[in-house]
């Protein structure tokens, strides 16, 4: 089963949506910009239940905390959640088709960025409306477009 998760393959995807998530967008194109560090936790739960778990996607959402100066532990209970989830449903989400998987994709991740912005709320954040789920929507639209590359990747470095 090693051969599933490729560590060079894992390496490359985690520091790319680590850059992607704290990367520079154009003002008006800011809110619409996916949400990088869940889809590689959401990738690497799906294809590689037995070696990414909860404790690995919270210490990446930690991390993505430090980067984005966000209140500790917000994203990392974030991604907590988006692997619990998925690892609930990982086997059932191989028999979907990538469409049907991007469905999955936009409500893990829309439950995920809720519960950010509702944290967010009890901080004192402003409020958004619903615009924070529009991240969530971009990724569910990109999911199978990163999927098929990171199967790619990681059967070329596995």
């Amino acid at each position: 089963m090693l051969a599933i998760i490729g560590y060079p393959a894992f390496l490359i995807s985690v520091l790319a949506g680590l850059v992607l998530s704290i990367s520079l967008f154009p003002v008006g194109w800011f809110e619409f910009r996916p949400e990088w560090m869940g889809l590689v936790v959401f990738y690497w739960t799906f294809r590689a239940p037995e070696h990414f778990g909860i404790l690995l996607a919270w210490c990446l959402g930690l991390l993505l905390d430090v980067l984005e100066s966000a209140p500790l532990g917000v994203n990392a209970m974030a991604m907590g959640v988006v692997a619990f989830l998925v690892l609930t449903i990982h086997h059932r989400l191989r028999m979907y088709p990538l469409p049907q998987q991007s469905l999955i994709v936009f409500l893990l991740l829309g439950i995920s960025q809720m519960l950010v912005h509702f944290i967010k709320q009890l901080l004192g954040g402003e409020n958004a409306g619903f615009s924070y789920l529009w991240p969530a929507l971009t990724s569910a639209l990109i999911w199978p477009f990163f999927c098929v590359l990171l199967d790619n990747i990681n059967r070329k470095l596995g």
